[in-house]
């Protein structure tokens, strides 16, 4: 009994250290690429923490033409500012992050169920910047759904949607304050 719990006190000293060693070395910065074991291992775990129900769930969203033009839309108002119009995460708050915005369009993604996509987008994914952004209510689920049609649509995203998106990408408050500041002078208002 006493070498087993040594043997545990042990192993726990022992994962203690290569957490220390690990925040030490990598300083625990946001702008370091997570390396190859780093990255397994939290693929594994999210992997593992997506119960296997959520995981088998169908998306009960037809995948229409107008069912991809909203995930699109949403697409383009909510997730691009971090995962790029066209996926690539190349942003500069995708880089940012640790780890950074993935490029939706790899198989590393594309793999993934729809139950996986739907459920990252609805609970987030902690120690990540990917927020939870389910609400409980049907209706917002729906959009979710559609957003992981227009996922699987990435890799084949056309010149034209992306100029859609562009046009729906949310600007900055001082542009739109310009925008304004330009037409009361066009219209020669103080």
């Amino acid at each position: 009994m006493f070498r087993a719990f040594a043997a545990v006190c042990a192993l726990l000293v022992v994962m203690a250290l290569a957490i220390l060693g690990y925040a030490r070395v990598t300083g625990l910065r946001a702008g370091v690429k997570p390396g190859p074991i780093e990255t397994a291992m939290a693929r594994s775990v999210r992997r593992f923490a997506v119960p296997a129900d959520d995981r088998s769930r169908p998306n009960p969203v037809a995948a229409t033409a107008d069912a991809i033009a909203a995930g699109r839309a949403h697409f383009a108002d909510h997730c691009a500012s971090c995962h790029a119009n066209d996926g690539s995460g190349d942003t500069e708050l995708g880089r940012g992050m640790f780890p950074p915005a993935p490029d939706l369009r790899l198989n590393l993604t594309q793999q993934m169920t729809d139950g996986e996509l739907f459920y990252v987008i609805e609970q987030g994914i902690r120690f990540s910047g990917m927020p939870a952004f389910g609400t409980g209510d049907a209706s917002h689920a729906g959009e979710s759904w559609q957003l992981v049609h227009f996922i699987r649509h990435l890799p084949q995203i056309s010149e034209s949607e992306l100029e859609q998106m562009r046009k729906l990408n949310p600007r900055p408050t001082a542009e739109i304050l310009q925008e304004i500041e330009e037409e009361r002078f066009l219209r020669g208002e103080p």
